[in-house]
């Protein structure tokens, strides 16, 4: 099974054999391939039930909850790995989830679209309209997205919530911005991925 970019590089810090627990975890094809691959033991999050109805098609543990209203139910220290992909941005209080991801988690995993990325702020410039993009594929009147986000804002947010960095990749799949990303990661990638700890 393909899996998208970045889902194919946070699986390289994920340890075979531990837990992990992933917010937001859509159609669960992220669980379902690292238990083939790494042999975890997998639990993922949803709310959308057509999602959650993927997921026990694919054999994935997943819970119905909102991320938003909490992540009280897990103990402390519970899962080596809490992961939360392209979810970020919708949350209410993304600082407040980042916190509970390393209580529950020893380390966590965040991948979000980067709102400043280059042909973001162009559309925004030269059309006057919010951008419409593969990674950000919504109208303003219709997104999930309510808090945009660049790296330099994430980066500010792991200062304040005194959180490790442990490795950072961003992406960018087209030119120039594939070759200019790690140059100025702010300005050129349209994906970062973020490996925490406390």
């Amino acid at each position: 099974m393909k899996l998208r970019i970045d889902l194919e590089i946070l699986k390289q810090w994920i340890r075979p054999e531990s837990r992990v627990l992933d917010l937001g975890c859509g159609d669960g094809a992220l669980l379902a391939s690292l238990t083939a691959s790494h042999r975890i033991e997998g639990y993922g999050i949803e709310i959308d039930p057509a999602q959650i109805q993927r997921c026990l098609e694919r054999g994935v543990n997943v819970i119905e909850a909102d991320i938003d209203k909490g992540l009280g139910r897990f103990a402390t220290d519970s899962f080596d790995t809490v992961v939360m992909t392209y979810s970020l941005q919708t949350l209410k209080r993304p600082d407040r989830t980042i916190a509970e991801m390393l209580r529950i988690g020893k380390e966590c995993i965040v991948t979000f679209p980067n709102f400043g990325n280059l042909r973001a702020r162009a559309y925004l410039l030269f059309r006057g309209r919010m951008p419409v993009t593969r990674q950000l594929a919504y109208q303003w009147y219709e997104t999930p997205n309510i808090h945009f986000c660049t790296i330099a804002d994430f980066e500010d947010l792991c200062r304040r919530l005194r959180v490790r960095v442990l490795d950072r990749v961003v992406v960018a799949e087209r030119p120039p911005e594939r070759y200019l990303k790690n140059l100025w990661p702010n300005l050129f990638a349209e994906t970062a991925i973020y490996h925490l700890s406390k």
